[in-house]
C-alpha cells in the first residue's frame, strides 16, 4: 500500500513539473504558414505553445453550426431566441435585448464581421441548450480534427484561464472549416452585415489589403494580444496562416502579409526569406499558461521522455526586433492585363522567377475594370521604391515580360 501511494505522489509530482515546463515555454509570439493541402509548413515560430485564442474561437462556434446545418437539425432561417445570459455578454457585440430573435444565418454573420460576443452565446444555446454544454462539445469536436492541446470553456473567446490553444491547432480548425463545409466557409469572405439598422464590418482588413484573402477570423484579449487566423490562395496554392501576439491590429496585419508572402514564394521555388522578422515589438511576458490537467495528463506519456531535465527559467523580455532601413516605396509596376484572372496570376508567377528581390519589398496585386464590354485582369507590384521598380523593369523587358512604371495609386 506504502508503494502504490509513493506511485500515486511520484505521478503527481511529475505531472507537475511537466505543466510547469509547459508553462515557462510559454511566450507571447507564436505564428505559422502552411500550405493547406500537403500541410507543409512554410514558416513557424512556436507553434505549439500554448496560447489564449480569443475570438478565434468563434471559429469552432461556427464549425459547430455549419455541421448542424450540413446535417438538417437546423436551417438558415430558424430563429433563436437571445437570453438573459447572451444579452449581458460584454463587448464586441450586437446589442441583442431579452426575447430579440436572430435567424442562424444573422448570427453567422454577426461572428464573421462584428465578432458578436452575444450572438455567440445565442447560437450556443440554440443548438446545445446552455453554452456550457456547447462548449464541451467544442472541445470533443477539437480532438476528433486533431487539436490535441485545445480546450473549449464558452463559444465567444472572452477571457478564461483555462481555454487554450495553439498556432498548430489554429491551423487544423481553419483547414476542417475550408475542406469541410466550402458552402459555408464563403461566409468568411462577408465584408459588411446590417442588423438592426446598424452596418458592421469585417474586422479582417486582409481582405481588402492582402491579395487572395478569402478569411478567416481575428481576435483579441488582453493576454494574448491580437491574433488572426487568415487563408489566401494564390496560382492554385491555398495557404493558412496564425499569428498570435500582435501589440497592435495593423503591426499584426502586417507581419501576416509578410510570412504568407514568404510562403507564396517558396511554393514558386524560391528559397525561404532569409530575414523574417517577427513582430517589431513582442508583447510584455503574459502571465504564464499552462495546460488543464486533462491535457497535461494525456500528453505526459508521449512527451515524457523528452523532458529530461528542466530548462533554467528567465523572465526577461526577449529583445526588439527592429527591420532594415527602407526606401521610400511609393511606386509600381504594370505587368499587364488579361482576360482571365488566372492568367494574370499566371505573369505575377513568372515575373517573381526573373525578380525575386522586388516581390519580397511588394505586395502583389490584381486589378479588374471593364475594357469593350468585356472584365479585364491587370498585374501589379505595388508599394515598391522609384530605384527597385526600374531595377526590376529591365530585367523583366529583357525577358519579355510587359513592365511599366507608375507611381503607386495605394
Amino acid at each position: 500500500m506504502r508503494s502504490m501511494r509513493l506511485t500515486v505522489v511520484t505521478l503527481v509530482l511529475t505531472l507537475t513539473a511537466f505543466a510547469g515546463v509547459s508553462a515557462v515555454q510559454a511566450k507571447p509570439y507564436s505564428a505559422l504558414v502552411a500550405e493547406i493541402d500537403s500541410e507543409r509548413v512554410l514558416y513557424q515560430h512556436d507553434p505549439d505553445d500554448i496560447r489564449h485564442p480569443a475570438s478565434l474561437t468563434k471559429m469552432m462556434t461556427l464549425y459547430l453550426v455549419f455541421e448542424a446545418l450540413d446535417r438538417g437539425k437546423i436551417t438558415l432561417r430558424d430563429p433563436l431566441w437571445a437570453s438573459r445570459f447572451s444579452t449581458s455578454r460584454p463587448p464586441s457585440k450586437l446589442g441583442l435585448k431579452v426575447g430579440d430573435t436572430l435567424t442562424v444565418e444573422e448570427g453567422i454573420l454577426a461572428l464573421v464581421t462584428q465578432s458578436a460576443n452575444d450572438a455567440a452565446s445565442t447560437l450556443a444555446e440554440g443548438l446545445a441548450g446552455s453554452e456550457e454544454r456547447f462548449a464541451q462539445v467544442m472541445t470533443r469536436k477539437a480532438r476528433q480534427l486533431g487539436m490535441r492541446d485545445t480546450v473549449f470553456r464558452n463559444a465567444s473567446g472572452l477571457p478564461d484561464p483555462q481555454q487554450i490553444t495553439t498556432a498548430r491547432d489554429m491551423f487544423r480548425l481553419g483547414k476542417a472549416l475550408v475542406q469541410d463545409y466550402p458552402r459555408y466557409y464563403r461566409y468568411f469572405s462577408t465584408e459588411n452585415f446590417q442588423f438592426g439598422g446598424r452596418l458592421f464590418k469585417n474586422h479582417n482588413h486582409l481582405l481588402r489589403r492582402y491579395y487572395g484573402t478569402d478569411g478567416i477570423k481575428t481576435g483579441f484579449i488582453h493576454a494574448s494580444g491580437f491574433n488572426l487566423v487568415a487563408s489566401a490562395q494564390r496560382n492554385g496554392y491555398r495557404l493558412i496562416g496564425v499569428v498570435f501576439g500582435g501589440n497592435t491590429a495593423a503591426k499584426r496585419d502586417a507581419h501576416m502579409a509578410e510570412i504568407l508572402d514568404d510562403g507564396f514564394a517558396q511554393l514558386e521555388g524560391l528559397p525561404p526569406k532569409s530575414y523574417l522578422a517577427t513582430l517589431e515589438e513582442m508583447l510584455p511576458t503574459a502571465p504564464l499558461l499552462k495546460r488543464p490537467e486533462q491535457v497535461a495528463t494525456a500528453l505526459l506519456s508521449e512527451r515524457y521522455a523528452a523532458v529530461s531535465k528542466t530548462s533554467k527559467v528567465t523572465r526577461e523580455r526577449p529583445p526588439a526586433i527592429t527591420r532594415p532601413e527602407t526606401k521610400p516605396a511609393a511606386w509600381q509596376i504594370r505587368l499587364g492585363e488579361f482576360p482571365q484572372q488566372r492568367a494574370a496570376e499566371q505573369q505575377l508567377s513568372q515575373a517573381r522567377k526573373y525578380t525575386p528581390s522586388a516581390f519580397r519589398q511588394a505586395r502583389v496585386a490584381i486589378a479588374s475594370h471593364q475594357k469593350g464590354g468585356k472584365k479585364m485582369y491587370a498585374a501589379y507590384l505595388k508599394g515598391i521604391s522609384r530605384d527597385e521598380a526600374q531595377q526590376a523593369c529591365q530585367v523583366l523587358k529583357r525577358k519579355g515580360v510587359e513592365c511599366a512604371l507608375a507611381p503607386s495609386s495605394g
